[in-house]
């Protein structure tokens, strides 16, 4: 029986009764009565344990319907409906039942939104935390992968450019929704650090008579691989940083919202920047329309400003104001002095705050993958990631 509990007034009249019963002779019958019953004499709970056999609180029910995972779980399962026809063009017809990739998709971009260091520690995190397993797609009671497992199918998604339809699909709902500006952008790019070290660099056996430099100068680049990425190459974006193994991420972003419209990555170069800009351009669904992109000093360059200008794109770019560099500038001075000119050069922290997300303690900060196409890979899936994030909070805030 449910342990009562009184007050101290009520606690005297109930010995008080119990003496007076007592007395009278009833002794067995009001033992029996009594013998059920404890008379608790503080608020105090009780520590005892004992293992539940059934729930009846299913999983839906668990996670809060405010939960941030919920409105990104809708968008998610949308842009996998789209991509069913091509999963099913990844699987052979026969065969032992494999991780269903929607759960795959769902589960690595876990592993980004929440920091999560390697597949082990998602296996684990997914293991014991209700709400991952519920965006993820598992019951309460399903087993948990494997990590090999999940590493090994894994393989197949990056074999099958998955990450590019699911972020073309995520970035579509976003243009219906209306969160998209179509004739303004920004472009920049990131340092990404590859899984090598700087002692891994020897110099090649055969090295090429013209080099990758300019007027076919001979680089380090050119002389030199590393015989752990043999696709990473030692680059510093600034002067006074070190020569790290590294490649280069590359994004377009929309200047409304902050949302990342084009992304793709490269090795590292001086000029990969400008070029993987030109190729972003021509990916966009923007031809036949003025549009305009902001930029760093870093693209200031008269050959890049000319194939702007040929594309119908305006370039908004930051000038060099003092020092050597001020040659290279090629703005137009109806470019240069237009409002569109200064309102690009603000809303270009909107693609920095992209970069502060993506390495302040996630992936980007240093992969663990080698070779370009695996880089490329995760890229569009960390940008994928940042899109479905910045969506979740500006559906909330509308």
């Amino acid at each position: 029986m449910e342990a009562l509990a009184f007050r101290p007034a009520t606690q005297f009249r109930v010995v008080l009764g119990l003496q007076r019963l007592l007395k009278k002779g009833n002794l067995k019958r009001q033992q029996r009565f009594h013998r059920g019953m404890r008379y608790v004499l503080s608020m105090r709970g009780s520590d005892e344990r004992q293992a539940a056999i059934f729930s009846y609180v299913s999983l839906e029910e668990r996670i809060a319907a405010d939960h941030p995972l919920r409105a990104m779980r809708v968008m998610v399962d949308a842009a996998l409906r789209e991509l069913d026809l091509h999963f099913a063009a990844l699987y052979a017809r026969r065969g032992r039942p494999s991780i269903p990739p929607e759960q795959l998709v769902r589960a690595l971009l876990l592993m980004i939104l929440h920091s999560i260091r390697g597949e082990r520690q998602l296996m684990e995190h997914i293991r014991y935390n209700l709400a991952y397993r519920w965006f993820v797609g598992l019951g309460m009671d399903d087993e948990v992968w494997d990590a090999t497992v999940f590493t090994k199918n894994r393989e197949r998604l990056m074999q099958g450019a998955v990450t590019e339809r699911l972020f073309a699909a995520v970035l579509e709902q976003a243009r219906e929704r209306g969160l998209l500006s179509e004739e303004h952008f920004t472009v920049d790019g990131t340092l990404i650090r590859a899984w090598a070290h700087r002692d891994s660099f020897h110099p090649k056996d055969e090295p090429p008579s013209r080099g990758t430099g300019h007027g076919g100068e001979v680089l380090l680049r050119d002389t030199h691989e590393s015989s752990t990425d043999e696709e990473a190459r030692l680059y510093k974006k600034s002067t006074a940083g070190p020569s790290l193994p590294s490649y280069l991420g590359h994004v377009v972003t929309e200047n409304r919202n902050g949302l990342v419209v084009a992304v793709c990555a490269t090795q590292s170069s001086t000029t990969a920047e400008r070029e993987a800009c030109l190729a972003m351009l021509e990916a966009m669904p923007c031809k036949g329309r003025a549009i305009t992109l902001g930029a760093d000093k870093q693209y200031q360059d008269a050959t890049f400003m000319a194939a702007l200008r040929q594309r119908g794109v305006v370039p908004h770019v930051a000038e060099y104001e003092s020092g050597r560099n001020v040659c290279k500038n090629s703005l137009l001075a109806e470019e240069r002095d237009s409002e569109g000119f200064r309102v690009s050069q603000q809303k270009r922290k909107l693609v920095e705050k992209v970069f502060g997300w993506c390495k302040l303690d996630r992936v980007l900060r240093q992969v663990k993958l080698r070779g370009l196409r695996k880089i490329d890979w995760l890229l569009r899936l960390v940008m994928t990631a940042q899109n479905l994030r910045r969506m979740v909070g500006l559906i909330y805030a509308q």
